[in-house]
């Protein structure tokens, strides 16, 4: 055999019996495959709480597949506690943790296969790049979407009170009643929150690389087809080792353009992309964004999906699903590639049905002509930024504007509820990138006063730091190189003149290249805000954006050496 059995069979494994045995394991267990899962579940998030009866699920399909099961806790945290805070700036950052948490654990006890089980945001690609630096068989078993909220007859998610509350510094009576009717409703329960926001973002892109189990990750949470689905996910691990399917042998160039065009069909998170490029950099695959901007130019939004659209992820489900979308992109897809079931993505999708075509829209009359993200690239960004253009009317795709300067969310937002930012401005919050946060922020607050002001679709936000997937409006991120690497965000000043073009992808600061190398020669950078702790450490190691943002001690300093 060419699992467990080499590590606990002899005499000189009788101390790793010995320990096993103690918590009730025996002889017979032993020699069958060890599946380490993964359990996010903790009772500080909806997304992970209801994970202890999916775990429960799994191992017994792992009994029922001739495994055994050894699960273990990392920690899970929800962005939206921290929204609003500096502690924001942390979220990001957990992904290198938890990939180092899930790697330690199953290298230390030499297990054979791993189930993943998460649900949101930078959780469920942290504990992906642990797995794929084991390169153990692996599935992802996604804790699902949340079910929509009710308030007065409408379907309401989380980011309806996110732009009510954090778009205005005063209410009125009339305000506080309504937030605290849907304080009450948009969070039913369990799940991922129903919009495509990170989380359903990379529950859905572990479905199109193969990770996980044809038309499983979009289940709702509370459903009984869950539970069924982790189940079965248990039994399949155990076939997976026995054949020896490691998750590098799923996880392919082809596999991740796959992902890279699912994500664009979707009008996916931005955030995506950093997740996607971190899987590629840890498999040693070439991606880069440029990857990204040229699928870009070949695959539109099909889904209608929110923010972009007016469904929720459950509708997506139920409409067809991850196999159905894919059965739509059957003429762009790697049709070859592997999922975790052992079979091609071309079986999967020839199964598909698409049962509702009002959430899920063909190539030929797609939802929105403009692909889920957009890569620009200019003088202000000249390794590339990123944008969701199905969020951004076609009146604001070729904009000019002038500079309003910020060197943080909290500056920012308090100008837009005084009344000082107006239609026609470029906000621009920098030193909120990787190393300048650092932790790479979630430009919250203003992109949501935008919206509750009514300048989502009057201004732009530009910024080195990340949107959340809530984010809607004209709202550029990641530019590259960032403000604190000494990127040309750094010296845009009040009142520069930024040209945006969404259909030539650019993105340019108007002024003449003799003023800006003036300013680079007075320019130094901040002092880091953080000193100590995993940030500081963060800060200083992380890669830039267009490379995923992950900590890389030795590429960090080939970049530094290349900026100077």
């Amino acid at each position: 055999m060419n699992w467990t059995q080499k590590n606990f069979t002899g005499v000189k494994a009788a101390a790793r019996r010995a320990v096993y045995k103690a918590l009730g394991y025996d002889d017979a267990d032993l020699e069958k495959p060890h599946i380490g899962i993964v359990n996010t579940c903790n009772d500080a998030s909806p997304g992970h709480f209801h994970l202890n009866r999916l775990v429960e699920y799994a191992k017994a399909g792992v009994w029922q597949g001739g495994g055994v099961p050894f699960s273990f806790g990392v920690f899970a945290t929800c962005g939206a506690i921290a929204v609003g805070t500096e502690n924001l700036k942390y979220e990001l950052v957990i992904r290198d943790v938890l990939a180092a948490s899930v790697e330690i654990m199953a290298k230390v006890h030499l297990f054979d296969g791993l189930l993943l089980l998460a649900s949101c945001d930078n959780v469920i690609p942290g504990v992906i790049i642990g797995a794929i630096r084991t390169d153990l068989p692996s599935i992802m078993v996604t804790g699902g979407p949340m079910l929509s909220g009710k308030f007065r007859g409408e379907d309401v998610a989380l980011p309806k009170l996110d732009q009510l509350i954090l778009g205005k510094e005063v209410f009125q009576e009339d305000d506080v009643k309504r937030i605290e009717e849907l304080e009450n409703c948009v969070c039913p329960g369990a799940g991922a929150c129903p919009v495509m926001g990170t989380a359903n973002t990379m529950q859905i892109i572990s479905e199109a690389i193969g990770l996980t189990l044809p038309n499983s990750s979009t289940v709702p949470a509370v459903s009984g087809e869950k539970l069924r689905k982790a189940k079965e996910c248990g039994r399949r691990i155990v076939d997976l080792v026995k054949k020896n399917i490691t998750i590098s042998k799923i996880l392919t160039r082809e596999s991740l353009l796959n992902g890279i065009m699912v994500d664009l069909a979707i009008a996916g998170s931005t955030n995506a992309v950093l997740h996607l490029l971190a899987f590629a950099d840890e498999l040693g695959i070439p991606l880069s964004i440029d990857d990204f901007d040229r699928v870009s130019k070949e695959i539109p939004c099909l889904c209608s999906v929110k923010p972009s659209g007016k469904h929720s992820v459950v509708d997506f489900h139920y409409a067809g699903g991850v196999p159905a979308l894919m059965q739509r992109l059957r003429d762009k897809l790697n049709l070859k590639c592997l999922t975790v079931i052992g079979e091609s993505i071309k079986e999967t999708v020839e199964r598909a049905e698409i049962v509702n075509p009002e959430v899920i829209f063909s190539i030929d009359k797609p939802f929105d002509q403009q692909s889920g993200l957009a890569i620009l690239k200019g003088n202000l960004c000249p390794k590339g930024a990123i944008v969701r253009p199905t969020s951004i009317r076609e009146k604001m795709w070729e904009f000019k504007g002038r500079a309003r300067v910020f060197d943080s969310d909290q500056e920012a937002h308090k100008a837009i509820v005084c009344g000082r930012i107006v239609p026609g401005d470029v906000v621009v919050v920098r030193y909120q990138g990787p190393k300048g946060a650092p932790g790479m922020l979630e430009i919250m607050l203003s992109t949501d006063a935008l919206v509750n002001s009514g300048l989502s679709q009057s201004v732009y936000l530009l910024t080195d730091g990340r949107f959340s997937g809530f984010t809607e409006g004209p709202a550029i991120g990641h530019i590259v190189p960032e403000a604190m690497e000494g990127g040309p965000l750094a010296i845009v000043e009040e009142n520069d003149l930024i040209e945006i073009s969404i259909p030539k992808r650019k993105l340019n600061l108007m002024v003449l290249d003799e003023e800006i190398s003036k300013r680079f020669d007075h320019w130094k950078p901040p002092e880091p805000k953080i000193k100590s702790g995993i940030l500081y450490i963060y800060g200083k190691l992380a890669q830039q954006a267009d490379m995923g943002a992950m900590m890389k001690a030795s590429q960090n300093k080939e970049a530094k050496g290349e900026n100077k």
